[in-house]
């Protein structure tokens, strides 16, 4: 029955349109592997397992009687915990909202449970997706599946962790700062953060609005393609919501990939106190594998990424403080202390300056173009090395090493992460490829190209 569980989302889909595969046997598994083993990885913050159940039996009436909904019916996805769900806790991994049941759903999880998917529970994040496990947050951290004496990356560690632990097939997860990318990267997934305004963000608790981005974290690329072919279209509703043609991203993976061209940014993380030699040389031999497909890659460059993370941070900060304020001044107990120190760092900087960091992104995102003049899509390192432990988390980690992730936040491009291999002591390895906005489809089509011409999708982590 397990090895149900580590079906991806395609293989899942194809067999319950077949009927060789019920619902509710898919279900049973992930349910099986949780009981065995979420009690040591904490992925799960409220697993409503019953609802669950019930989604699939439904699943299995519907698609017996013929009434398939598409590709996502009776799948089981896992929903990141500032993602509001109606009748069950979105607590934010916060003593602020601990008690708070929404009677809505996220338009995001509207359209998931529309599309027939199976809801599986809430996720473990950081504390309103601010990027800090801390120990005086209501709810245990989750842990890394591969090494879980490691964090799983944040802020969507939850996410990262049940389905690299096959908890669910598929999880929802927010980017504001990599907070998809990161937890891709270290538990060895598939993550798109797609292009600012494709997916709405309607009923996920803010972050900072003008950098917040929702996507898909699955096993493949393929897997995220499917999930994007729900999750993307314009909300009305949702003020930064894009009015774009819909598009089936699934259908276009299956287009050739000869004569792309690809920028690698290689100055990002190979040098001196960069990245680790083992992703150095996955990179290089991910670029490989790209060539040997047929596409271009060549060593391009872009603007520090200091920049980046500078211009993030000034932004990311000021917003951030705008919307926890008053919170944070009056109940500051219902707060991490990283929490609430990072929410009070915002107050420090002046109008003038969050002014001048948005003027500087304008620049950032036209020397960014500029520099992809000609390419396609560029790849660059996902994170630097191993996952960090749990011992005391740096106050502003952003004041030390850049975030790889991040200029693709400043710049609001799609941004996939994509598992490249294993390090000596068996951490994941991972690059990113990003693409012009909107072009979410070339970024998921080259991802998914080379994760079929590799052998790393068929490593799991051994529980």
């Amino acid at each position: 029955m397990s090895e149900l569980a580590f079906l991806t989302i395609a293989e899942a889909s194809a067999r319950l349109a077949q009927g060789s595969l019920k619902a509710i046997d898919l279900v049973e598994a992930c349910l099986a592997r949780i009981a065995r083993h979420d009690g040591k990885l904490n992925a799960f913050v409220a697993l409503t397992a019953d609802q669950a159940r019930a989604a699939a039996q439904q699943a299995d009436r519907e698609i017996g009687r013929g009434h398939r909904r598409g590709a996502l019916h009776g799948i089981p996805i896992g929903i990141k915990d500032i993602y509001e769900t109606t009748g069950v806790r979105t607590a934010g991994q916060s003593h602020l909202k601990v008690d708070h049941v929404p009677t809505i759903d996220a338009e995001t999880v509207a359209r998931l449970r529309a599309a027939g998917a199976v809801i599986m529970g809430k996720l473990a994040t950081h504390e309103f997706a601010t990027g800090a496990a801390t120990p005086d947050q209501p709810f245990p951290p989750a842990r890394n599946p591969w090494m879980p004496d490691r964090q799983p990356g944040g802020s969507s560690s939850g996410s990262g962790t049940a389905v690299a632990a096959s908890f669910c097939a598929g999880a929802m997860g927010s980017d504001t700062s990599g907070s998809i990318r990161n937890p891709a990267g270290w538990c060895a997934l598939s993550g798109l953060k797609p292009t600012y305004g494709l997916v709405s963000r309607r009923g996920v608790f803010p972050l900072a609005p003008s950098f917040d981005t929702v996507g898909p974290m699955a096993w493949t690329a393929e897997d995220c393609a499917l999930m994007l072919d729900v999750l993307a279209g314009h909300d009305p509703l949702d003020p930064a919501s894009a009015r774009t043609e819909p598009m089936v991203y699934s259908a276009r993976l299956a287009q050739p990939i000869a004569g792309t061209r690809i920028g690698l940014i290689k100055h990002w993380y190979a040098h001196e106190n960069g990245a680790s030699a083992d992703m150095v040389r996955g990179i290089d031999e991910a670029a490989r594998v790209l060539r040997a497909l047929g596409c271009v890659v060549e060593e391009i460059t872009l603007p520090a990424l200091l920049d980046y993370q500078a211009c993030a941070r000034f932004i990311i900060s000021s917003e951030t403080h705008s919307i926890y304020r008053r919170d944070v001044d009056r109940t500051p107990m219902k707060f991490g202390y990283t929490t609430r120190r990072r929410v009070q760092l915002g107050a420090f900087i002046t109008a003038e300056q969050y002014v001048n960091a948005t003027r500087f992104r304008r620049k950032l995102m036209l020397d960014t173009e500029a520099a992809m003049r000609g390419y396609d899509l560029v790849m660059t390192a996902n994170h630097w090395g191993p996952p960090e432990g749990f011992d005391n988390p740096p106050m502003f980690l952003f004041y030390g090493k850049p975030s790889l992730p991040n200029p693709f936040n400043v710049t609001g491009q799609p941004a996939l992460t994509v598992c490249c291999g294993f390090g000596g002591d068996g951490h994941p390895l991972a690059f990113q490829l990003a693409g012009r906005a909107f072009d979410d489809a070339t970024v998921l089509r080259v991802g998914s190209a080379y994760e079929r011409a590799t052998p790393w999708r068929d490593k799991r982590p051994a529980l």
